[in-house]
């Protein structure tokens, strides 16, 4: 990591922790944060990486409607929440666009084990495996797909939290954890 991402890094790390506090303790995340976020990044990456180059403003600029508009794709098909996508907005213009997108998919990926966690938690993982189990025999004897009884969709629709998931999403994407392995 270069000397001039540290401080780029320290901020955007406090906003992620304070985002993520705040998602899980109120379930919402504030505009404040996020906005602000965004603001300070490209201001820090202007005045650290100029113009051109890995996480110069022109990066950042690219990173914010990159991810932005990626999550503005997922909250509209998959009624992800509004201060998600400013969430990861404000990750890609810190980030820039390559490290912006590996953090986006890693806060899905890490999400997205912590509902399968959750969801094994409270349905228990026998039922679960045994409904899916069944769901596929269906499927495949009738060649469509069994409908969801009521009970599961209710489990289904709990709230995923991409907050949380993005805190060590971002520490995996600024600390190049995945490249040491």
């Amino acid at each position: 990591m270069e000397s001039s991402d540290l401080v780029s890094n320290v901020v955007l790390v406090a906003l992620t922790l304070a985002v993520a506090v705040s998602d899980l303790v109120t379930q919402k995340i504030h505009n404040l944060a996020t906005y602000s976020g965004i603001v300070a990044a490209l201001v820090i990456n202007a005045l650290t990486h100029g113009w051109d180059g890995s996480r110069g403003l022109e990066d950042s600029l690219k990173g914010l409607g990159l991810c932005g508009g990626l999550m503005v794709f997922c909250y509209v098909l998959f009624n992800v929440g509004g201060g998600d996508v400013k969430l990861l907005a404000m990750l890609g213009a810190f980030l820039g666009v390559e490290q912006g997108v590996e953090a986006l998919l890693w806060t899905f990926v890490l999400g997205g084990m912590a509902g399968l966690a959750m969801l094994v938690w409270r349905v228990g993982l026998l039922k679960l495996a045994s409904g899916m189990l069944r769901h596929l025999l269906w499927s495949l004897k009738i060649g469509d797909w069994l409908a969801l009884t009521d009970d599961e969709r209710r489990q289904l629709r709990r709230p995923l939290y991409l907050a949380p998931a993005a805190l060590p999403a971002v520490l995996i994407v600024i600390s190049n954890l995945v490249d040491i392995f």
